[in-house]
């Protein structure tokens, strides 16, 4: 142990935070001449590296500096590809070879449900990509104060950086984004000001279909496009016109409301329609800018197909779909059980549901917008127990109660998709008193250079459990 009064140490990376970001532990002196730890919150460091750090105040007990240099570096250290992965937020882990990152997130699964009592044993494999970039169908871009067009600065929403690429985008939508940033500087347009509550353009959003094509393009505004805004807005439907064919809708969205959020009070289209058409496991979706849709389309084939073979639904069966979105996994059950019963708090979302349904030729699907908990009972009454659950949550999980009613449903076979392990592994605990076994746990990768890992289970019902 090595103990010093100066502000910059040497220091052993022991493991990763949540965040992807480097953890180590180091000794300074205090003002009476004793040994202090300090923990260090290290970016861009992978486990083993040996680096050196400067902590601008290392009198506090937590403190998070990026590294000065790297005296012992990682053998599956990489040199970034991004030139903005220093300070875009975008990623966390371009720094890191591929398998490495794998490796890590079957990790993270596998300590997840072994803190609840499980086997490690039951999580295979992470599994990845061919190729880990231009992965992302969908992107969230931000408009800083003086009009610049980028991400958020890695730890900080204060701050905008502009972008150049985005090597995780699409590069269709890349170009696209770099149009409507040039567009901007033409017209001297002003970005919003969070602090301030004050300025034009907050966001864009980019959404392109890798089955058919179709690219949206979505500018949210303080003000409508009109008045002193008309010949700049031609103007931007002349160049998307003639450089972008295949956006079929251009959409401007009015937002007056402080949280920093992609929403829309009034929805402006410019041309085109107000949504696009997506295929995803031999079914067409139509996808509004508000639509929730999985951004990674070649690994969600995965996880459908996952789903599939874990939860063998057969046509003689029920089925509740729950958390059930706007029918993504709705509609390959569908077609293979009796009946399907979706339920989904978000009622724009239902209704896309049943348009969907209904653009594929699905008849035997009933879609509920009712809050989880509460639309179980709904269907049960109704629609009866199902002989298969499946769920898809949010980060937050589905929770004790909605879990404790799903075991009360009695379904033979539940399919658990989730994006957080953690909340996952809680989730599942609860279903034990109930009589269910985790089967097999596959995590798949739909974040390359993320910490984010998906997941999808099945558990199965013991028949000694009645």
């Amino acid at each position: 142990m090595t103990i010093t009064n100066e502000k910059t140490f040497v220091a052993d990376i022991s493991n990763l935070d949540e965040k992807g970001s480097g953890q180590a532990v180091v000794w300074r002196e205090n003002e009476l001449g004793n040994p202090k730890k300090l923990k260090l919150t290290i970016p861009q460091t992978l486990p083993g590296e040996k680096v050196r750090v400067t902590v601008d105040q290392p009198e506090r007990k937590r403190r998070k500096a990026m590294p000065d240099e790297i005296l012992e570096a990682h053998p599956e250290r990489l040199e970034p590809a991004c030139p903005h992965f220093d300070l875009c937020g975008g990623c966390v882990w371009q720094h890191w070879q591929y398998e490495g990152q794998l490796k890590q997130k079957t990790n993270h699964v596998k300590h997840a449900i072994e803190a609840q009592g499980f086997d490690p044993e039951f999580v295979r494999d992470t599994i990845g990509m061919d190729e880990p970039w231009r992965y992302r169908n969908k992107m969230e871009f931000t408009f800083a104060p003086d009009g610049s067009l980028g991400l958020h600065e890695q730890g900080n929403f204060r701050k905008i950086i502009s972008l150049e690429t985005c090597l995780i985008a699409g590069k269709e939508m890349v170009e696209a984004a770099m149009e409507i940033a040039d567009w901007v500087n033409v017209h001297q347009l002003r970005g919003y000001d969070k602090d301030a509550h004050e300025g034009l353009l907050r966001h864009l959003m980019v959404r392109q279909s890798f089955a058919t094509g179709e690219m949206m393009l979505a500018l949210f505004s303080t003000e409508a496009p009109a008045g002193l805004l008309e010949e700049a807005v031609q103007d931007l439907k002349a160049r998307i016109e003639q450089k972008f064919p295949q956006v079929k809708s251009l959409l401007w969205l009015e937002n007056t409301d402080w949280a920093d959020r992609t929403q829309s009070e009034k929805s402006h289209v410019l041309a085109g329609r107000d949504f696009i058409y997506d295929e995803m496991a031999g079914y067409r979706y139509r996808l509004w800018f508000d639509t929730f849709f999985q951004t990674n389309p070649t690994q969600a084939q995965k996880l459908v197909e996952i789903a599939l073979e874990m939860g063998q639904p057969k046509n003689t069966e029920k089925m509740i779909d729950l958390f059930c979105g706007v029918g993504t996994f709705s509609l390959p059950f569908a077609s293979r059980v009796s009946a399907l019963a979706g339920i989904e708090i978000v009622e724009t979302s239902i209704e896309s549901a049943k348009r969907n349904a209904q653009d594929n030729g699905i008849t035997n699907t009933y879609f509920l917008a009712k809050d989880a908990r509460k639309g179980i009972d709904q269907v049960l009454e109704s629609f009866g127990h199902p002989e298969l659950l499946m769920l898809d949550p949010p980060r937050s999980g589905a929770g004790g109660k909605v879990m404790r009613k799903i075991g009360r449903s009695k379904p033979e076979r539940i399919v658990y998709v989730s994006c957080n392990p953690d909340t996952f592994a809680t989730d599942i605990k609860e279903l034990e008193p109930f009589g269910y076994k985790l089967e097999a746990v596959q995590p798949v990768d739909l974040f390359p250079h993320t910490v984010h890992v998906e997941c999808v289970a099945l558990l199965t019902r013991t028949q000694n459990n009645e």
